[in-house]
């Protein structure tokens, strides 16, 4: 008698299944990717754990008993409502792409263009997460991310975007008042935003290692598209990407307070996990984004070129 608190082996079900389905026990190998020997095994397990004979065995074929099509009709109705769930799991998941990436590349570059995104690949929505630290993409919270780096990440796939450059940037009406920062020796009447250690690379690529910057700063803002934003309002010279921030240039609400450009050597890439590798939505916006990251570096191809490489 079978006992009903003791369920049978699932590998044992599975082979079973398989069999009674294709009605071969060498096809069900071939479908579970073994041998015609442990697909018999693990069905005479079944047999044995049930103690119900559920093939009858011939010597170039088998077929189901009477108690193997009662139990065959069950398990391959069942094995079949499974393999539907894990589609309709699959085709939700590819339904919504989850993101992650820097505030300033989030906001100034990549939202403004996910309309264009959204009209070629409707049935795909899109959370957005921006995060100054870089986000685990093992914990299953993110798809993908967007990273700002060298590209080398353990169990990442990475496909460079865009350089990391940066140079001075001020509103129009500061330009001659911004022209004492080619040397930082001078007094400087406006106030400088942004990062100083940008500030402090920039001027290393002019030849000059010992900058003291100190005192020269204005308002302290926790991300370079605020010290863009202060800058636009005339607050004072940003240090900022001018990939990032080519429409505020282009508009005329930004223009480079000197003409010299920097790069930490790093870039931003987007990422995502190798398990991930075969998913069509990762897929398809990698490819939208690779084609807007070209666009904008053909665009930018006059400061790219400029750009003077320091390690930090």
């Amino acid at each position: 008698m079978v006992d009903p608190h003791r369920f049978p082996s699932l590998l044992a079900i599975r082979a079973f299944e398989a069999a009674a389905r294709l009605g071969s026990f060498a096809r069900a190998a071939q479908e579970l990717d073994t041998t015609a020997a442990s697909v018999s095994y693990h069905v005479r397990r079944l047999e044995e754990q049930i103690g119900v004979r559920l093939f009858a065995r011939y010597p170039q074929r088998v077929e189901l008993t009477e108690p193997g099509q009662l139990v065959a009709h069950e398990a391959i109705n069942a094995f079949a409502a499974l393999r539907a769930s894990f589609i309709r799991a699959a085709n939700v998941d590819e339904a919504r792409l989850s993101l992650t990436t820097l505030p300033t590349l989030g906001t100034s570059w990549l939202t403004p263009k996910l309309g264009r995104f959204r009209a070629k690949h409707p049935e795909i929505a899109l959370d957005l997460d921006l995060s100054p630290d870089a986000q685990d993409l093992s914990a299953g919270h993110f798809d993908a991310a967007i990273r700002n780096g060298h590209g080398r990440w353990p169990g990442l796939r990475t496909t460079e975007l865009l350089p990391s450059i940066f140079m001075p940037l001020c509103a129009p009406a500061l330009k001659d008042a911004a022209a004492s920062i080619a040397d930082p020796r001078r007094p400087l009447d406006v106030p400088l935003l942004g990062r100083s250690d940008w500030w402090t690379l920039w001027y290393r690529t002019r030849g000059f290692d010992d900058v003291v910057l100190h005192g020269r700063f204005g308002t302290h803002l926790s991300a370079e598209y605020l010290d863009i934003a202060a800058a636009v309002a005339g607050h004072g010279i940003a240090i900022g990407s001018p990939i990032l921030f080519r429409n505020e240039i282009e508009a005329g609400r930004l223009v480079p307070a000197h003409d010299a450009v920097a790069s930490d050597g790093r870039a931003f890439w987007f990422t995502f996990p190798i398990a991930r590798q075969h998913s069509g939505k990762i897929a398809m916006f990698r490819e939208w984004l690779c084609d807007e990251a070209s666009r904008d570096r053909d665009a930018a191809h006059h400061y790219i070129r400029r750009a003077v490489i320091v390690e930090p």
